[in-house]
């Protein structure tokens, strides 16, 4: 492959990995405060669509992205409810979350807009545009580092930026402050939290608000900056990857980064190369499609090793009397 080639792969990678680091984040933050979430899909679908309805009824994106936000919260409130205040059963809540953003999302959609679950397409003002670098034109005739700087790094929306920004700023809240302490404390022994005076339940439902706010950024930045509108199921199973790359990441940011890097690549690598042949037979292109995730179940099966998640995860913490 040539030089061209292989950097718009890395550019694919970048803004294919963009949603998956967000929902990736979101929920390290909920599962690190012991909040175990399956429904990251769900939030992400739901996200795009109100976004992508609100940016198209507004023409301004960033009205989309609030109420995209907006609605993402929303769920993660639902799901908050169930599994802290009620302590139901965590993993069933996020299932429960993921089937009603798929019903709910195409049920509005077709009522609001009529053209079979989808929003119409966005243009102008109701999408996020490209951003360029500084400098990026005037770089342009330098040798590889021209075309890197001006069309690696350059020319992307402002929501992959912040995705990748997000990673040491999440780092920074978890390891360097005190509510990053906390939170991280809350997951692993929520009884010397509570002995300490520190609520809990204030705890885990922060971490869950903050686990919807980036899931709706990832889901924001599918309708509105990856493609240009909503359309059914259009989440296609990225919440699920992003609990795959939390696992492969063991709960920590910057391998989160990477896990998503990589995710995107397989993504990417999929997209570009559709059709390929091995030993003289051509792999079908449904092949090269299924290949992100084929991978991702090959690599977690045989290449994460013992993941050991936040002790207290997935347990209903039950105040002492």
């Amino acid at each position: 492959m040539d030089l061209n080639t292989v950097l718009l792969i890395l550019d694919s990678t970048l803004r294919l990995a963009t949603p998956l680091l967000f929902a990736c984040l979101a929920g390290l933050f909920s599962e690190r405060a012991g909040v175990f979430d399956i429904g990251l899909e769900g939030k992400m679908l739901i996200a795009a669509f109100f976004s992508a309805a609100a940016a198209a009824l507004t023409g301004n994106v960033w009205l989309g992205l609030m109420a995209g936000c907006a609605a993402s919260m929303v769920l993660s409130a639902i799901h908050g409810l169930a599994s802290i205040t009620f302590r139901g059963n965590q993993l069933i809540s996020g299932v429960a979350i993921n089937f009603l953003a798929t019903g709910l999302t195409v049920l509005i959609a077709q009522d609001w807009f009529a053209q079979g679950g989808r929003t119409p397409q966005l243009e102008g003002g109701a999408r996020f545009q490209p951003i360029t670098l500084p400098f990026a034109e005037a770089l342009s005739g330098v040798p590889v580092l021209g075309p890197v700087y001006g069309d690696l790094l350059s020319g992307h929306t402002i929501l992959v930026y912040l995705g990748f920004l997000a990673v040491p700023a999440t780092w920074y809240v978890l390891f360097r402050t005190r509510f990053g302490l906390r939170l991280r404390a809350v997951g692993e022994n929520p009884g010397a939290v509570d002995t300490a005076g520190v609520s809990v339940t204030g705890l885990r439902y922060a971490a869950v608000m903050i686990c919807g706010l980036l899931c709706g950024f990832a889901g924001s930045y599918l309708s509105t900056g990856l493609a240009a509108g909503f359309v059914k199921d259009m989440s296609a199973g990225r919440g699920f990857i992003a609990l795959a790359a939390l696992i492969f990441a063991k709960w920590r940011p910057w391998s989160a980064l990477g896990a998503c890097l990589l995710f995107g690549l397989l993504d990417a690598l999929g997209n570009r190369f559709q059709s390929i042949e091995i030993a003289g037979i051509a792999l079908p292109v449904q092949f090269m499609q299924a290949l992100p995730y084929i991978l991702t179940v090959v690599i977690l099966a045989g290449f994460v090793g013992k993941a050991i998640p936040p002790r207290a995860g997935g347990t209903p913490y039950v105040k002492e009397r």
